[in-house]
């Protein structure tokens, strides 16, 4: 459907935002309140981490399919229907009587949160100018990325206030009403000019696809090692029968474009392309850098010294920036474009990570480092992936862009798991570290009570802290707290130095393949001039 092309901010586009915060917020504001919603159903927390990953599988299946429908039928019908659909499950999620219902709910309610942020994007590559376009899509990933990283603190704060864990989703109710009821009269219809039938066999393969690649990385943080775990069947296997079933779409796609008459949900010329894997590849990367996020809470609580029920609060400074350089990466990609955008943001995020993991001991270096890291974050987060990705599918735009949030997730989701194990062995080394420092302040470890030492080896490094304030000799206490903080940084370091040598790869994988994606936006403009051709004929047609 055709659509003059506009370049102001309009209601539309604040219904967009509004809709892609309510969606990003929900898997972070639920961490909150797992310890209450677990003991409300009398599950254990294996059983109550269900609640996050079925939304966290449900989201990776539902994005492809939804960008690539709301292309076909419309990207405003969709929204809207995305809108209802997690509208009414955040409804039952909070009336649920029973913890199956409750994982029902999840699910159906992850049916609706994931093609919201994919949609918004699309909408903004058709109906806003090419100049624009970059800010926009800035404004929509710094939504994205702030909600995913207040969600946690903004989940506490509710449970404060209200005493219930059931209003963390009865919030999303009037808003997700008043986005229909506003969205409906206030968003332009657009859509692409299709003829051809939907591609139901490439749907489903690429939904077992991602289901077992998704099942696979889940399983890997279910108990025992990293190594343990990957060679697994519950691991391995699902991973081996994912990569099989995509195969089999990789078939199936390239026999649906040689005819015209299915119109498949992952073109073979988009995926045989050198530049669309690259972004893909990209696309897990910068999902590594939100797993890195995800433990700054617990690092300024080890490293600083910061109390437990205040470490959420040292997020903030991190968000605020990630939310400025999402849009300042939407304004650098309309001036300088995509390519240069991520080697600037790759560069910041070195210096940002870096510094985290090699320089931070002082709350005044951790402000500074984690606000480089949260900008950096920030560019890569909103526009520039989007918009190459969007470059490469031409006109297959929502399917694509779907993807590319798949691969993030799968970032998002195996990297915690490895950057555990990182903490693990780091606070493995205490056991050495505690008679190594004692020596060092000529204290004779023999000496201590009998049984202490083996005590504080063995406490979980959670508590170590606190048990070690408790010991009144100040000599000691002064040698453990150096054990302890060695042990800390041995810990931690290896998560932020990893994610800022993610940040060096983006920078390469641009440089390499900046004439590529130089020709992809060439290529993108020409058959975009074609589309908007076609569906002016179909309209005057119709007319």
């Amino acid at each position: 459907m055709a659509v003059e092309k506009t370049s102001k901010v309009n209601i539309g586009f604040i219904i967009l935002l509004v809709g892609v915060f309510m969606a990003a917020l929900d898997n972070g504001i639920i961490s909150a309140a797992l310890t209450t919603i677990n003991t409300s159903f009398d599950v254990s927390a294996t059983q109550g981490s269900w609640g996050i990953t079925l939304y966290t599988l449900g989201l990776a299946v539902m994005t492809p399919i939804v960008g690539k429908l709301a292309d076909r039928y419309g990207r405003k019908k969709l929204f809207l229907i995305e809108i209802v659909i997690f509208t009414i499950g955040s409804l039952g999620v909070a009336l649920s009587p029973n913890f199956t219902l409750f994982l029902a709910a999840r699910l159906f309610q992850s049916f609706g949160g994931g093609g919201i942020f994919i949609i918004a994007s699309s909408h903004v590559l058709s109906t806003f100018t090419k100049e624009k376009q970059g800010s926009m899509l800035g404004l929509l990933g710094g939504m994205n990325g702030i909600a995913s990283v207040v969600g946690p603190n903004i989940g506490s704060f509710l449970i404060d206030i209200t005493g219930n864990w059931h209003w963390l989703f009865l919030i999303n109710v009037p808003i997700g009403i008043a986005l229909v009821v506003v969205g409906f009269f206030s968003l332009e219809e657009t859509k692409s000019y299709v003829m051809s039938k939907i591609d139901f066999l490439g749907i489903s393969l690429l939904s077992f696809s991602i289901l077992s690649v998704m099942f696979a990385i889940n399983n890997i943080g279910r108990g025992g090692s990293f190594t343990e775990a990957i060679v697994k069947w519950s691991v391995l296997g699902l991973l081996v029968l994912g990569v099989l079933i995509f195969a089999t779409l990789i078939f199936v796609e390239k026999r649906n474009e040689q005819g015209d008459k299915i119109d498949p949900i992952l073109p073979y010329s988009l995926l045989r392309k050198p530049t669309y894997a690259m972004t893909m590849v990209m696309g897990l990367l910068s999902g590594t850098f939100i797993g890195a996020i995800i433990f700054i809470p617990s690092f300024a609580q080890q490293i600083l010294g910061i109390p437990a029920a205040k470490s959420g609060y040292w997020m903030t400074p991190l968000a605020l920036a990630s939310g400025i350089g999402a849009g300042g990466g939407g304004y650098f990609v309309d001036k300088k474009g995509p390519v240069k955008t991520l080697i600037f943001a790759g560069i910041i995020g070195i210096i940002g990570f870096g510094g985290l993991g090699y320089f931070v001991d002082t709350k005044l270096l951790f402000i500074v480092f984690s606000v480089i890291a949260g900008a950096g974050f920030g560019f890569v987060l909103g526009a520039p992936l989007t918009v190459l990705t969007s470059n490469a599918a031409g006109t297959q735009k929502g399917s694509a862009i779907g993807t590319l949030s798949v691969a993030r997730q799968v970032g998002l989701t195996i990297s915690p798991t490895i950057f555990a194990v990182f903490i693990q062995n780091g606070f493995s080394k205490i056991g050495d570290l505690i008679p190594q420092k004692l020596k060092e302040h000529g204290i004779d470890p023999s000496q201590l009570p009998e049984g202490s030492m083996e005590e504080l080896a063995g406490s979980s490094y959670g508590d170590l802290q606190a048990k070690i304030d408790q010991i009144p000799a100040p000599e000691v206490r002064d040698a453990l707290h150096e054990a302890f903080q060695q042990a800390a940084h041995s810990a931690y370091e290896p998560i932020y130095l990893t994610t800022a040598f993610m940040a060096l790869l983006m920078i390469i994988i641009s440089i390499v393949f900046s004439k590529q994606y130089k020709q992809d936006a060439i290529e993108s403009d020409r058959l975009d001039k074609q589309e908007t051709q076609k569906n002016q004929q179909s309209v005057s047609k119709n007319e």
